[in-house]
């Protein structure tokens, strides 16, 4: 007699993933109880159609092998870079905190999704397949040239539609799988020392302080000349280039960047933003305001309640007591990721689950970093809770690449040095 086979399923993941979308969409709902109609009014029904479209595709997902994903790795990242080219030659448009980009996918005026969004996931399988390949982690620059090819030509072109927030997350994805591949942290931090030295070039004793510890770093890890010297020029040019670069921003972004530092600068434009939103942090206390009974988001003070500033609703409302339990499912999740990715039966599966993991931490440190002025704002949502149906989807199609990897992982793996 013929018998099914059976799956077994990561109830911890699952759940887990199944309380946030839930915690988010009671979020979403009391973002749109407003005294003034707002854009948030009537979301919390289009979200929760995304939860359940989210849990039925997770499924789906399930269902396939994980050689199967690994198969479809490649036309899958072809499509999402075809898509995001796309958006460049004009099916792009932007919408809500992002009409200045041009992320969304439009066609005949409606817009269909997010394509960067989905990105992340094809980046993430593209390549944990090509750390894969190495029977030996890379050493040098020079054996990095794939991963950065891989992760470079979809950042740009996210990039040039002017999607900060998730180049950043890219970026994450990038240096973690890296780590997780078992790529040395000192040949890490010289391949971010240019974009260190970028940011830090506007204080020239800063810079300088910095240039020596790379200099430092250069001599102990014994890198390749080429690879020492190519270092050095590049930290000297991004030191330079920095002030030049700033002169020649645009003044909202040299807002966004003063108000990082002093959001009293700009309170009625970009500091606006994160001022309202540690008010209504504050404001919550221990124990919040009560649900559905805030008053910067009641007064539709909060701007973006129910997408890029989502949190700070939690905080005016649930207070101290809500943001700790929304942050513990979050740090929950995370371990069972890592968990998950220790215990995969291969080098391909170990790096997908970590890549996904290291995609949803840059999401909610940007997220909640930005909402408390200690991140810059880059209008990036928090996962299973910031408003959003390519996002929601994304979020639980990465669910259900993990539900699978767990279910066939075998408890091989003990640590990144291990891949």
């Amino acid at each position: 007699m013929a018998t099914s086979r059976r799956i077994n399923i990561d109830l911890s993941l699952v759940i887990t993933a199944l309380l946030l979308s839930l915690y988010g969409l009671a979020i979403v709902y009391s973002a749109g109880q407003t005294d003034v109609r707002t854009p948030a009014t009537g979301a919390y029904k289009q979200q929760a159609e995304w939860i359940v479209v989210g849990i039925f595709a997770a499924w789906a997902v399930s269902r396939a092998s994980v050689r199967l994903i690994e198969w479809l790795t490649v036309p899958g990242y072809a499509f999402t870079l075809l898509l995001l080219a796309a958006l460049l030659a004009g099916l792009g448009s932007g919408a809500g905190t992002a009409t200045s980009t041009t992320g969304w996918l439009t066609i005949g005026g409606h817009r269909l999704g997010q394509p960067a969004e989905f990105a992340k996931l094809t980046v993430v399988l593209m390549l944990a397949r090509v750390l894969a390949q190495n029977r030996v982690a890379p050493k040098s620059m020079i054996e990095l040239w794939k991963p950065i090819v891989v992760v470079g030509v979809p950042l740009l072109l996210i990039m040039a539609q002017g999607d900060l927030g998730t180049s950043i997350v890219f970026v994450g994805i990038f240096f973690a799988m890296l780590f997780w591949a078992g790529v040395p942290w000192q040949l890490l931090v010289l391949l971010a020392s240019p974009v260190v030295s970028l940011v830090l070039g506007f204080d020239p004793l800063i810079w300088g302080a910095w240039f020596l510890l790379v200099i430092a770093l250069v001599l102990w890890y014994k890198p390749f000349l080429g690879e020492g010297l190519f270092v050095v020029a590049a930290n000297v040019m991004m030191g330079v280039v920095g002030p030049l670069l700033w002169e020649h921003m645009k003044p909202y972004r040299q807002n966004r960047l003063k108000v990082f530092l002093d959001p009293s600068v700009d309170p009625r434009g970009s500091g606006y933003h994160v001022i309202q939103s540690q008010v209504a942090i504050g404001s919550g206390g221990w124990f919040g305001r009560g649900y559905l009974h805030g008053p910067q988001k009641r007064l539709a003070f909060l701007p973006e309640q129910y997408t890029d500033f989502i949190f700070a609703v939690v905080g005016e409302e649930l207070g101290f007591i809500g943001v700790t339990i929304a942050l513990a499912l979050f740090l929950f999740l995370f371990v069972r990721v890592i968990r998950i990715a220790e215990r995969a039966n291969d080098s391909y599966s170990s790096l997908v689950a970590f890549g996904l993991l290291a995609a949803w931490f840059t999401h909610v440190l940007e997220n909640v970093g930005m909402t408390v002025n200690k991140m810059p704002i880059t209008g990036i949502p928090l996962p299973f809770f910031s408003y959003g149906g390519s996002f929601m989807l994304a979020c639980w199609l990465s669910v259900g690449v993990l539900a699978r990897i767990s279910s066939e992982g075998r408890g091989g793996m003990t640590g990144p040095l291990k891949v």
